[in-house]
């Protein structure tokens, strides 16, 4: 029997709390619940988020009434489908406070990723959305992670360093559950002696993990082969990589490969590499459990779309572009019609014993930008590296 929602969390607002907290304080219960029941739990949180939206933004207002839809028209799982998405390329206008369902004076902290065009996309959250982001950040990292102590070695500058990048932002709050860390990327320059030598300083005192995107990861793991060098990392640690699995250049890592050489030279087993998906339009990750699938937070919704209608959804677990529906965001509407090729599956429990949707992420749109903090901080490391090899220009 599927328990009323609406009514449940309609009693909890009365109370001058929010909802989304009771959830992110029960993820382990949460996830475990029968899917009819997930559903309704994010529609009914989702429905509230829309309406919202749709009362505070003239912008996202005239969308639904583009297409004829009204909060009463969002109130059951179902109904999910006709909610009006924002294409994420409106995130890199020069006019995206027209996004805003909150003023400028309410916005707390302005995020930004740039891609191969070199033009920003740009988020802005105000208190509660900083808030409700970071609490199912931290919620998510507990539940998949569940880390309370041990070292963590980021291979990826400093917030200090690009305190604007929020692949940056997200991973530097991994730092508070481990008693120490160190990010080693400099002004563009990583040098994996540097990184050898912590991992060795840190064996038999700490848990060592490694936290950075698979382009520096995979530039540690080239050095140690080149060197014959094999390091034994702890049967806890857990590499956790996030940013995508392409250069700037357009090259791909394979995963497997990966896999098998970060086994080799990091002295890890498979189960113990996860990756995670996310993007700064979003207020959510999505992380892989010990078996590769990537689980969606319980309260955001993912809808595959069909390539020549978008107001389409696929189904039977065949590839479609990604839409995602994030309720914990309120100053802008958080329905983003992504350019990610994604594979989704809820039909049955995850090995791992989880249930809801999990995601497969396949690449990104033909022809749409190479576009994240990881392809950035890429492009800037090789532009770097070039630089300190090249010959003078005033020598001979």
């Amino acid at each position: 029997m599927s328990y009323d929602y609406d009514r449940l969390f309609e009693e909890i607002r009365k109370a001058g709390l929010n909802p989304l907290g009771s959830v992110y304080t029960s993820l382990d219960k949460v996830f475990r619940l029968p899917i009819a029941e997930l559903r309704e739990l994010k529609a009914s949180l989702i429905a509230e988020n829309f309406r919202f939206h749709y009362e505070n933004n003239a912008y996202y207002r005239g969308l639904c009434e583009q297409q004829g839809v009204t909060p009463a028209d969002i109130r059951h799982y179902d109904d999910l489908v006709k909610i009006p998405l924002i294409p994420v390329s409106e995130f890199k206008r020069t006019d995206t406070q027209k996004l805003l369902s909150l003023g400028l004076n309410k916005i707390e902290v302005e995020m930004r990723s740039t891609g191969t065009s070199g033009i920003p996309s740009v988020t802005r959250r105000d208190p509660e959305t900083v808030t409700q982001g970071s609490l199912a950040l931290w919620a998510m990292y507990r539940e998949f992670f569940m880390f309370s102590s041990g070292a963590i070695l980021f291979l990826m500058p400093s917030p200090e360093e690009v305190p604007e990048m929020g692949m940056i932002k997200v991973s530097a709050m991994l730092a508070g559950l481990v008693d120490t860390s160190r990010f080693i990327v400099r002004k563009a320059s990583f040098d994996p002696q540097e990184a050898i030598a912590l991992l060795s300083q840190w064996e038999n005192e700490h848990i060592r993990h490694i936290v950075g995107p698979p382009f520096l990861v995979h530039k540690l793991v080239q050095y140690l082969k080149k060197h014959d060098i094999r390091l034994k990392l702890d049967r806890e640690t857990i590499i956790i990589n996030l940013g995508g699995w392409k250069r700037f250049t357009g090259e791909a890592i394979p995963r497997e490969e990966y896999n098998r050489e970060c086994a080799e030279y990091l002295g890890v087993h498979p189960d113990q590499i996860r990756d995670m998906y996310g993007l700064i339009e979003g207020n959510m990750v999505a992380i892989e459990c010990s078996h590769h699938w990537k689980h969606v937070p319980p309260w955001v919704h993912f809808s595959v779309r069909e390539l020549a209608d978008y107001s389409k959804e696929v189904h039977d677990g065949r590839r479609g572009v990604l839409a995602i529906i994030d309720p914990t965001c309120l100053a802008y509407p958080a329905y983003i019609l992504t350019e990610d090729m994604v594979q989704l599956d809820e039909t049955a429990s995850c090995p791992c014993g989880r249930n809801g949707q999990r995601v497969n992420i396949i690449g990104r749109l033909t022809g749409s930008e190479l576009g994240c903090c990881a392809i950035n901080l890429d492009k800037a490391m090789n532009a770097s590296e070039k630089e300190r090899v090249a010959p003078s220009s005033k020598t001979g």
